[in-house]
């Protein structure tokens, strides 16, 4: 049940993030980057996107 609870977390956690990436201003193909990133590494890559993602300066 916890592990369920965790990969749904995870999964709305990533819809959001893909979500961010589609309203960005970056271009079309650093959208489908980012949002290809997000997609074949789930957590690593919304962190990535989190810290590293168009518009971001949390570095």
């Amino acid at each position: 049940m916890l592990k369920s609870l965790l990969w749904l977390l995870i999964v709305i956690a990533d819809l959001w993030a893909i979500y961010q990436v589609l309203k960005s201003t970056a271009s079309t193909v650093e959208k489908l980057l980012w949002i290809l990133l997000i997609v074949i590494l789930p957590i690593l890559g919304l962190l990535i996107w989190y810290f590293a993602g168009p518009g971001n300066k949390k570095i």
